[in-house]
């Protein structure tokens, strides 16, 4: 069964309401394990180890949603996509888009900025094998489905990998979207109108998916391209 949030006024509310989440025992018993073994090569720091709020613009039109903090990448640095090869590949796109003041995100005070861009997550804490559960991602499904409701610019979604996809197609349900039959099916770079919304699919920029070319610079350029043109 899933579990419910409360009602929040604001995102600041939110995010301190994501931080202090002890809805799943077996995320935070991980997240807290790797905080305290760290990795050989950040051994000096100070890992975040707590559940990740989301990050951008407020005002921002574009959402992003992600799969999940890396262990040693967002559990570390205590903000999405900040420290590990995803974020490398994803913030570097999002500047030559045009969404990020810089191409580099290595911490929460390395001074990255968002415009016109929020980026957030289907799961809030690291999960083993980047693997989380079923129950896992029904319990922060109402943290999305808060976002959607507080992030009242936002219109165009880009749902990274599939579980993502599914995540924010679960979410914007619970806001009352009316999802069509055929149900939207995953494929990079493919869109759907959601009524209010247009949700974009595309391939998580896992290392695993970029070093093999499954997903490349250009391909991911499109995309954002895409987003762009939705914009306007």
């Amino acid at each position: 069964m899933r579990n419910e949030t409360q009602a929040f006024a604001s995102l600041d509310q939110l995010s301190s309401a994501v931080q202090n989440c002890e809805k799943c025992p077996r995320l935070r018993a991980y997240c807290r394990a790797v905080a305290r073994e760290k990795r050989r090569a950040f051994r000096a720091q100070v890992y975040w180890g707590k559940p990740v709020p989301g990050f951008g613009d407020p005002a921002g039109r574009l959402l992003i949603v992600g799969l999940a903090p890396a262990a040693h990448g967002g559990n570390r640095t205590g903000r999405m996509f900040t420290g590990d090869r995803s974020g490398d590949f994803l913030y570097a796109a999002l500047h030559r888009a045009g969404f990020a003041n810089q191409p580099v995100s290595t911490g929460r005070d390395d001074g990255l900025t968002l415009t016109d861009a929020y980026i957030t997550a289907a799961a809030r804490c690291a999960p083993p094998d980047n693997k989380p559960t079923r129950q896992e991602l029904d319990n922060c499904r109402d943290y999305l489905q808060q976002e959607l409701a507080l992030l009242k610019n936002a219109h165009v979604i880009v749902a990274l990998g599939q579980i993502a996809f599914e995540a924010t197609i679960a979410a914007l349900t619970d806001r009352g979207v009316v999802i069509p039959q055929p149900r939207p099916a995953f494929g990079h770079n493919l869109a759907y109108r959601l009524q209010a919304y247009l949700l974009i699919a595309s391939y998580h920029p896992s290392q695993r998916n970029t070093s093999t070319g499954l997903l490349t610079a250009a391909m991911f350029d499109r995309v954002l391209e895409r987003a762009r043109q939705a914009l306007r």
